[in-house]
């Protein structure tokens, strides 16, 4: 890394997992990483907090994963060093990690998934001042956008793009409903938005259903104050029901979103936040509802997302910035689950 090493640059900060748990985390001195024929070094300026994570960070995403390892896969930065066989990229570009480093385009497998980044496989993750790609593992970061907002895409703004476009293929007049006020979410909405969808949303703080009404939300439900949304989303619809569900919950408010979904209808199955709940999968086949698992994206999706975004000016929506040195506060904030969008790590700018 000659052009480092002119500038006495040689170690870097990094947060490691050598214990599971938020206060286990330490932060450690590591070299920069070398750059081979194909890589490109990155300078990250910003990372965000995804639930998955958390779950990393906490163990329960995967106990027996391969310790030391840096978590977090969600990143944008600067290149600032190319190997010489590098052909799409040059210093100064704006660019953000791709998920699943070995994801381009079509169906992934049980390797593409090894490579997705911070869940301690041999890929660590983005939560360190720089990191080494390939260069094709990289997109260019929308043009529209701060690093910090940039920082946001990776995992939970292209499995929203998935969910609501690639998966969901919404179209003018459609309505999708979203579940909470987390980052897929907020990002389903905008997304169902710009394609001119009408959007219903749940969350149990009318605060929270004031600021989605803000981001062009057309109907919202309060699900501590009606517990059965389900019928209430029915009864929005004629008792027709939604063309689409973005399905966060899990096997806790699934029921609930294939009785609210119409017949034919689509259910992005993206999370698992509530606990276990029986299920009768009857109502699936009865109602012909498809429900489709989302991991995360590939490239394509996410260079699409990106074209998509600067064309509509979108903006991703943050809930709180913390500093670098701050990301236990981080975690134990995306754990309350208070959040409204997406938690970032900002590496630049001491809070």
């Amino acid at each position: 890394m000659p052009q480092l090493a002119q500038m006495g640059v040689s170690e870097m900060k990094a947060w490691v997992i050598n214990h599971f748990g938020i206060d286990e985390l330490s932060l450690e001195e590591r070299p920069v990483p070398s750059v081979g024929e194909k890589d490109v070094l990155v300078k990250l300026h910003a990372t965000s907090i995804n639930y998955r994570d958390l779950m990393v960070v906490e163990g329960t995403y995967n106990p027996k994963m391969k310790l030391p390892a840096v978590p977090f896969s969600d990143g944008a930065g600067e290149v600032v060093e190319v190997g010489s066989g590098v052909t799409k990229w040059k210093p100064g570009d704006r660019v953000m990690p791709i998920f699943a480093q070995h994801w381009f385009d079509g169906d992934p497998d049980a390797e593409i998934r090894k490579t997705s980044l911070g869940a301690g496989s041999t890929w660590d993750g983005t939560l360190r001042e720089f990191a080494a790609f390939n260069e094709s593992g990289l997109v260019a970061s929308p043009s529209n956008l701060s690093y910090q907002e940039a920082a946001t895409l990776g995992c939970a703004g292209l499995t929203a793009w998935h969910a609501v476009v690639e998966s969901g293929g919404v179209k003018p007049g459609e309505t999708v409903v979203t579940l909470g006020t987390g980052g897929v979410s907020v990002f389903a909405l905008q997304f169902a938005k710009a394609a001119g969808a009408r959007v219903i949303a749940t969350s149990s703080s009318d605060e929270k259903l004031g600021r989605l009404r803000e981001l062009g939300v057309d109907e919202t439900i309060n699900y501590r104050t009606r517990e059965d949304w389900d019928k209430a989303i029915l009864e929005l619809t004629g008792g027709r029901g939604a063309d689409h569900v973005i399905e966060v919950g899990g096997s806790g408010t699934l029921p609930r979103s294939i009785n609210a979904t119409r017949f034919g209808g689509h259910i992005a199955m993206i999370g698992a936040l509530t606990g276990a709940a029986s299920f009768n999968p009857t109502s699936v086949f009865m109602k012909a509802v498809r429900v489709q698992g989302i991991y995360v994206g590939h490239r394509r999706m996410f260079e699409e997302m990106n074209r998509a975004i600067e064309v509509n000016g979108l903006r991703p929506v943050v809930d709180s910035t913390f500093w670098f040195g701050d990301v236990k506060l981080a975690l134990h904030r995306m754990k309350e689950r208070s959040h409204f969008g997406k938690i970032v790590i900002d590496f630049e700018n001491e809070k």
